[in-house]
């Protein structure tokens, strides 16, 4: 059955980040296609609210407190989701900071802390649980969340385009890394959702900017990411996926004038 191409039954995913308003609903789409989902976050409550929507709707899940820019944090949390589940087979990378500080003001603490979290964040988090996953020869999938500013990047949000570009440039490099031992390494390329990050620099002048470089003329809504991370999760339904940027921005990467 076409259905059992996208079955995650039987899977654990860890979704780093799964506390975001993206990451939460890509964590609720792979719990509703059957896999058991460890929630990391720094807000542990928040990480707790996510588990308990997937629990109401039947799901397996638990919260996991963890700071991206803190190994020490990573290498705990990797332990006790092991003691949890035995190990992951789908590993979500989610976590997200911005700001719109002009570049002649920009500070490098305000560079550093923007790329310690989309960036640097991520390549630790990728060497402490895909390193696991090679040494107990698990099989499976990382889905690094980008940006359509890793493309083309956008004004007000310099630093978060680099990082994001740096983000894409990591994706590719794993992906010829660990094919070798069975993972597939993808990226998904968001277009414009109402994400926290995003929502402080949508003026009304902004939004309608956007909506002119979006053909689709309106935002994504959370939900619109999970067909895409359910794709790349499934061992069956990307077998011969990696390296790969998909895109989710209704158009916007096709648009020029």
């Amino acid at each position: 059955m076409t259905t059992s191409l996208f079955d995650l039954t039987g899977k654990t995913a860890v979704a780093v980040g799964g506390n975001s308003v993206l990451g939460s609903a890509i964590a609720e789409g792979f719990a509703e296609h059957g896999a058991k989902v460890a929630i990391v976050g720094r807000n542990l409550d928040k990480a707790e609210e996510v588990v308990s929507v997937i629990r109401s709707q039947g799901g397996e899940a638990k919260a996991f407190q963890a700071d991206v820019g803190s190994r020490e944090s990573l290498v705990q949390a990797a332990a006790d989701i092991e003691a949890w589940s035995g190990g992951w087979d789908i590993l979500l990378n989610a976590p997200g900071t911005n700001s719109t500080t002009p570049f002649f003001e920009l500070e490098m603490e305000e560079w550093d802390r923007i790329m310690d979290v989309n960036l640097k964040g991520i390549v630790l988090t990728c060497q402490i649980f895909a390193k696991r996953m090679v040494e107990q020869k698990r099989k499976g999938s990382i889905i690094n969340i980008s940006s359509v500013s890793s493309t083309t990047p956008l004004s007000k949000v310099f630093t978060y385009s680099v990082s994001k570009a740096g983000l894409n440039s990591v994706t590719q490099f794993l992906a010829r890394e660990l094919a070798p031992e069975g993972i597939r390494v993808n990226a998904i390329i968001p277009g414009f959702f109402p994400a926290v990050q995003n929502q402080k620099i949508l003026s009304p002048e902004r939004v309608e900017s956007i909506m002119r470089h979006t053909p689709m003329n309106r935002f994504g809504t959370p939900d619109e990411l999970k067909g895409a991370a359910i794709l790349l999760a499934s061992d069956q339904a990307s077998s011969f996926i990696t390296g790969s940027m998909i895109r989710v921005d209704g158009g916007f990467g096709s648009m020029t004038i």
